[in-house]
């Protein structure tokens, strides 16, 4: 080492021990802010990644976040089912039908992509972060369990005078409507067969 490099000032036997012993008599002598957890429940930010929630009923089964997940943690089975028309004269349509949603929380790295880019609003964050568990199987969720995160979803911010709905309301909002719609349709249906006489009786 050339003398341009030594270090500036002196350091004497046992200065780096004194430096530290006078740090810790600082320390001792302020408020503790250990958090008293569990007993005291943390006060988490509104959009803290904790577990993630299924709206089934906006899910199309598009797959678009099953193919995103950089974990591939994400697993979803579905069949196709054949819709009468709605009008007289109509054409059928086939859909696809939710049979399997579960996430494997064991390899999720809660990098949020499946909920950026669900382009129907289904899945959605929740700060609950407390479901550890001592078989790492029953850290796979299956669409039961997701469909229960959602109660834990904070509701949206308010709404700045002026501003659009929140895009979950009407979601929400336009899935009931349509589920009033289809059992009123089925009610419907099943009163006009049990109107309907029998054959050879009369009216």
């Amino acid at each position: 080492m050339t003398p341009s490099q030594q270090p500036s000032g002196r350091h004497f036997p046992g200065s780096g021990l004194a430096r530290g012993l006078a740090v810790t008599l600082r320390t001792m002598t302020r408020k503790t802010v250990t958090a008293r957890y569990p007993d005291v429940e943390p006060d988490l930010p509104p959009r803290t990644r904790g577990v993630i929630g299924l709206f089934e009923e906006n899910c199309t089964v598009c797959m678009l976040c099953a193919r995103e997940c950089p974990d591939w943690c994400i697993y979803i089975d579905s069949h196709k089912e054949t819709v009468p028309p709605a009008a007289p004269g109509g054409r059928e349509r086939s859909r696809n039908v939710l049979d399997r949603f579960a996430i494997d929380f064991s390899l999720c790295m809660y990098c949020g992509i499946c909920i950026e880019v669900c382009p129907f609003d289904a899945l959605f964050w929740s700060p609950e972060f407390e479901y550890a568990e001592t078989d790492i199987r029953d850290l796979t969720h299956e669409r039961d369990k997701l469909r229960e995160w959602m109660w834990t979803v904070p509701a949206p911010p308010a709404l700045v005078p002026g501003a659009e709905e929140p895009k979950e309301y009407a979601a929400a909002r336009k899935s009931a409507d349509r589920a009033a719609a289809q059992q009123a349709a089925e009610a419907a249906a099943a009163k006009t067969e049990s109107d309907r006489p029998e054959d050879g009786e009369t009216r």
